[in-house]
């Protein structure tokens, strides 16, 4: 579940994000996103700054997170909270195959259960 709470105002767009950017959630906030960024081009000029609150946002998946690059590409500001949240931000840009570290950590646990498994099979 994801709540969605928008702003605007002449010098500002903010989207302020709570729960889970998952599934079905990824494409309401793109949904959105666009709703209110082709209205907003079409009413003002010059742009209204967009801001992407991830402070209360508790998990991403990999459909949220391309979402989040594309809104960064497009001139949006993401703020978040937690070690997570703001290493997926910091690594976002970044094209050379990094792995968040949300990422990384699941990798390394399918590691130690495979690792688990095959002792297991050797007793």
């Amino acid at each position: 579940m994801l709540r969605v709470s928008y702003s605007d105002n002449p010098a500002e767009q903010r989207w302020s994000l709570c729960g889970a950017l998952t599934g079905p959630w990824v494409d309401e906030l793109r949904s959105s996103w666009l709703q209110a960024r082709g209205r907003q081009a079409r009413e003002r000029a010059p742009q209204a700054h967009a801001v992407i609150d991830l402070r209360n946002v508790t998990f991403i998946d990999e459909a949220g997170e391309e979402l989040l690059r594309e809104m960064q590409s497009a001139g949006a500001e993401l703020v978040a909270a937690g070690v997570e949240n703001k290493d997926l931000i910091a690594n976002l840009a970044e094209k050379n195959g990094k792995r968040t570290l949300r990422r990384r950590v699941e990798f390394l646990k399918r590691l130690c259960r495979e690792v688990e498994t095959n002792e297991g099979e050797k007793q």
